[in-house]
């Protein structure tokens, strides 16, 4: 899937080898990894599909995002949006759940 971000430092964490965005290297190294999984899909369903991702739709505030697990503390947040070439995974935000 395309992958698109709301905020440009997440796009430099994915990129940039030498960035950690003031976080630690280990969940950095989830981080990577989970995008390199979104990219790899054709649509969302492998996210609940693969159990160990935790995939959750969200509610209250957070209605219509989604949120997949990092490790037991972090959460990324998404959102799946569509336009007329598809669907695409727009990165919110790494999210401390604790």
């Amino acid at each position: 899937m395309e992958v698109r971000f709301e905020d440009p430092a997440l796009r430099r964490l994915e990129e940039d080898p030498a960035y950690t965005h003031g976080l630690d290297a280990a969940l950095v190294k989830v981080f990577r990894m989970r995008l390199q999984f979104i990219r790899a899909a054709l649509d969302e369903r492998p996210f609940y599909e693969m159990k160990s991702l935790h995939d959750e739709k969200l509610k209250g505030d957070r209605a219509g995002q989604r949120s997949m697990r990092l490790n037991k503390q972090w959460r990324l947040i998404l959102r799946i949006a569509e336009d007329d070439q598809g669907k695409q995974v727009v990165v919110i935000e790494i999210a401390d759940y604790h």
